[in-house]
C-alpha cells in the first residue's frame, strides 16, 4: 500500500476514533459558523479600530460589552448578513484570552431548541457538556440573558469554541435592535445582525484559517461532529465544511496559533485594493471576493 493511501486510512482511523467523521447521512446541520474571535499585536489592533477603509468595507462598530459575571471586553466588529469578525488588542478581554494569539470560535443555531439537540449528540458520543448562559448589560446594572451556550472544556491552550443559542429575552429586548422572527423559533444569525450590510462591501465570512495546538484541536472535532459539519482531514489538518463557511484547523505549535486567513463574499464586484493594517493585509478583489491574512 502507497504511502499516501496508508495515511489516508490513518486519518480517517483517527476521525472516527475522535467521533468526528463527515456528518451521517440523513443527519439534519444543527450549527452554523457564527463569528470567530481573534487577539492581535496593539499594532494591529489599533489599526482596524482607526482604520476608515474597514468602516466603507464593512458594518464596522468598535464596542465595550459587559458579560456574564461583570466580564468587559472591548470588540472591533465588522458584520455582514450572517457572520461575522471580532478582533481584539493586548488586554481588550480578559485573561489569557487578551494575549495575542487566542482565538474563539461561536457556532449557532437557527432554531429555537436545536442546541438541546447538540447536547444530545454529545452525550450520546460519550462527551459531557458544559452548559453557560451569556448575559448582556445594557447599561442600567441589569443583565439580559443573551445567549445559551455549550462547551466541552474549561481551559485550552489558545482556542476555544462554543455552540450557541440566541435568547428570546435578548432578541425581544427593543435596546438589541434585532429584526422580527420569520419564522417560528427563529433564533438565526439574519436576524439578530442588522441589515447595515447592505450598504457595505462585506456580505459574509466565507472561509477562516486557525492555527491551532493538537489538544485545541482534539477538543473541538466532537462540537463539529455535533453540530453536523462534514469534516476532511489529512495530518496535521482538518477542514469544517457544510452550512457556508469552510473552517480550516492546522496543528501549529502554542507560540504559533492565532487566527491566519478569512475570506469574505462580496455585495458587489470591484477592482483591486490592498489595505495594510498593522501587520496584516487585506486584499479585495478584483471580483466579489475578499482575503484578509494576519
Amino acid at each position: 500500500m502507497g504511502n499516501r493511501r496508508m495515511s489516508c486510512l490513518i486519518s480517517v482511523v483517527l476521525l472516527v476514533l475522535l467521533g468526528a467523521g463527515p456528518a451521517q447521512a440523513g443527519e439534519r446541520q444543527l450549527l452554523y459558523y457564527n463569528h470567530a474571535w481573534a487577539t492581535f499585536h496593539r499594532a494591529t489592533a489599533d489599526a482596524v479600530e482607526h482604520s476608515a477603509y474597514l468602516k466603507e468595507f464593512a458594518d464596522f462598530e468598535v464596542r465595550t460589552t459587559t458579560g456574564a459575571d461583570g466580564k468587559v471586553w472591548k470588540g472591533r466588529y465588522l458584520r455582514g448578513q450572517e457572520t461575522y469578525l471580532e478582533i481584539f488588542g493586548p488586554g481588550d478581554v480578559p485573561g489569557r484570552d487578551g494575549e495575542p494569539g487566542s482565538a474563539g470560535l461561536g457556532l449557532s443555531t437557527e432554531r429555537d431548541g436545536d442546541i438541546d439537540a447538540v447536547r444530545s449528540r454529545l452525550h450520546a458520543a460519550g462527551h459531557k457538556p458544559i452548559d453557560f448562559l451569556q448575559t448582556r448589560d445594557f447599561g442600567d446594572g441589569k443583565p439580559v440573558p443573551w445567549f445559551d451556550s455549550v462547551f466541552l472544556v474549561e481551559k485550552y491552550d489558545r482556542f476555544g469554541a462554543w455552540a450557541m443559542e440566541y435568547r428570546d429575552e435578548y432578541l425581544n429586548d427593543p435596546r438589541s435592535k434585532v429584526g422580527p422572527a420569520r419564522f417560528p423559533g427563529d433564533v438565526s444569525r439574519e436576524r439578530y445582525l442588522p441589515d447595515a450590510y447592505k450598504n457595505k462591501l462585506m456580505r459574509n465570512i466565507t472561509l477562516i484559517r486557525i492555527t491551532v495546538t493538537a489538544g485545541d484541536l482534539a477538543d473541538t472535532i466532537p462540537l463539529l461532529r455535533a453540530g453536523g459539519f462534514s469534516l476532511w482531514t489529512e495530518p496535521g489538518t482538518v477542514v469544517a465544511t457544510r452550512g457556508g463557511t469552510t473552517m480550516r484547523f492546522d496543528e501549529a505549535p502554542q507560540g504559533q496559533a492565532g487566527l491566519k486567513h478569512v475570506e469574505f463574499e462580496l455585495n458587489r464586484v470591484v477592482a483591486r485594493h490592498v489595505e495594510r493594517l498593522g501587520t496584516s493585509t487585506l486584499v479585495v478583489g478584483p471580483g466579489k471576493r475578499a482575503v484578509w491574512t494576519f
